[in-house]
């Protein structure tokens, strides 16, 4: 355990810190928004197959980085949509990543991987050009251990409890794998509608015909559309998931008229939607949704202000997540009005929003949170995910909202073995800034050690309802 990693340089706030985060640093990983595959745990034989497919396919903020540096997806070996050629020589696109490892210099992904290759691989060595192939062959050499199959390292890490994120037509069919092995590791489901609720969707007419498939219902207007998606939210329950998440381009909500919403829908499966049936469609689902988990006990996830594949070109030759999606200035207190107006204070209602627009934390997001019963904020999400970005929410969110009107820390990440220092980081940086409190004579010791468990793992459990 490194003492100091990431704590401020004052040295009667270094001290309290120390001592906050030596009490807390051993609780389990509470784990309830990410996107880690499922597959990994349903086969217990399962592996995370080279180090190039560990650290550098799954990562985008690896991918988004190395390509800003004129690296191709390419000679990455991301695959692409029409087949044609990629690097496949794994050791050659590891060697390629080692030899621009510099880039990642105090960046998150930087601490990420630095810790990743030290505590979980024991190899202290910096990656670089001259030890790349030693580096491959000794990671190579561990993951076909069965100490690092991924069940086993869900064990080592003391994970409690693992969210995933699915489709809502998914058959869960790795979850009921995972089941089925007895084997006692807690992952759960999480209910992802947003290739059907958003109508802009590659793809949405056959995502609509799926949802009919999986769930029996035949969707041919907005009644059956909406029994299909109370059926599958009630299945996810079934399989143990707590909650739902939702991506929109903006946290616009409004609710539309019986008429209006039958007129949009049968435009959409006629393939006739416009821009404006788009955006008026999403802002009444998340209201929709609303009403749907205060009726089933799903918390409800809101993450906005993310403009998708920016990069077209990226989008049309190797597909979504990429790393091209960049962050857009959002407004809240207008556009969550009529969704907080109809719900907000019905406490039967968990809405947790994500922001990447840091100018809203103190403007709007502390003063909603700190006043409706439904609204809860989200940890520093995807660019902010760092230090620094922690330290900006904690400085700018809690003074309004307190922390017992945020949910503690989920990491949100693709990458598994990047979980246990993404909490890590958390916790550091909250002993901080708790400790800060303390030496200010804001809070006394007693507050600064329950403050520091809650936002450890008792504002997650609870919020997620775990």
């Amino acid at each position: 355990m490194q003492h100091d990693h990431y704590f401020g340089p004052a040295t009667q706030q270094k001290k309290v810190a120390r001592q906050l985060y030596e009490r807390i640093f051993d609780l389990p990983l509470v784990c309830p928004h990410g996107h880690v595959d499922p597959r990994l745990f349903a086969d217990p034989d399962a592996t995370f197959g080279s180090p190039t497919e560990l650290f550098i396919t799954p990562d985008h903020y690896i991918l988004r980085m190395l390509y800003s540096q004129g690296i191709s997806m390419e000679e990455l070996g991301i695959l692409r949509l029409d087949g044609g050629n990629v690097q496949t020589d794994q050791r050659a696109i590891w060697r390629l990543f080692c030899a621009n490892f510099h880039l990642f210099r105090g960046t998150p992904s930087g601490i990420w991987l630095a810790h990743e290759l030290s505590e979980v691989f024991g190899l202290n060595e910096k990656p670089c050009t001259a030890n790349a192939d030693r580096l491959y062959d000794a990671i190579s050499e561990k993951l076909a251990q069965p100490e690092f199959t991924p069940r086993a390292l869900f064990k080592r890490f003391n994970i409690e409890v693992l969210s995933t994120t699915d489709a809502a037509t998914d058959t869960l069919e790795h979850h009921q794998a995972i089941r089925a092995s007895g084997w006692d590791g807690r992952i759960l489901p999480t209910f992802r509608p947003d290739a059907l609720v958003n109508l802009d969707t590659p793809g949405w007419r056959a995502n609509i015909d799926q949802l009919s498939a999986v769930s029996g219902i035949d969707v041919v207007d907005f009644t059956s559309y909406t029994r299909a998606l109370e059926q599958r939210r009630e299945y996810f329950k079934s399989m143990g998931a707590t909650a739902t998440d939702h991506a929109a381009l903006t946290p616009a909500t409004a609710e539309l008229s019986p008429t209006e919403t039958e007129e949009i829908f049968q435009r959409a499966l006629h393939g006739e939607t416009t821009c404006n049936d788009t955006a008026r469609f999403t802002a009444h689902m998340l209201i929709e949704m609303a009403r749907m988990s205060i009726e089933d006990g799903l918390v409800m996830q809101l993450h906005s202000g993310a403009l998708r594949n920016h990069n077209r070109m990226i989008f049309e030759r190797f597909g979504p997540d990429k790393g091209a999606d960049i962050p857009l200035q959002a407004e809240y207190t207008r556009n969550l009005l009529p969704l907080l107006n109809k719900f907000g204070n019905d406490s039967r209602l968990t809405l947790i929003v994500f922001s990447l627009d840091e100018t809203s934390y103190s403007r709007e997001l502390a003063p909603l949170a700190g006043h409706y019963p439904a609204l809860k904020l989200g940890p520093p999400w995807w660019f902010h995910d760092s230090p620094n970005g922690m330290a900006r929410y904690f400085d700018q969110i809690m003074e309004t909202a307190g922390i017992y009107n945020t949910v503690g820390f989920n990491d949100d990440t693709r990458a598994f073995c990047s979980i246990p220092i993404r909490h890590d980081l958390w916790r550091r940086v909250s002993a901080n800034w708790v400790a800060g409190l303390v030496v200010r004579h804001l809070i006394d010791m007693d507050d600064a050690h329950e403050m520091m468990f809650e936002l450890s793992v008792g504002l997650a459990r609870r919020a997620y309802r775990l």
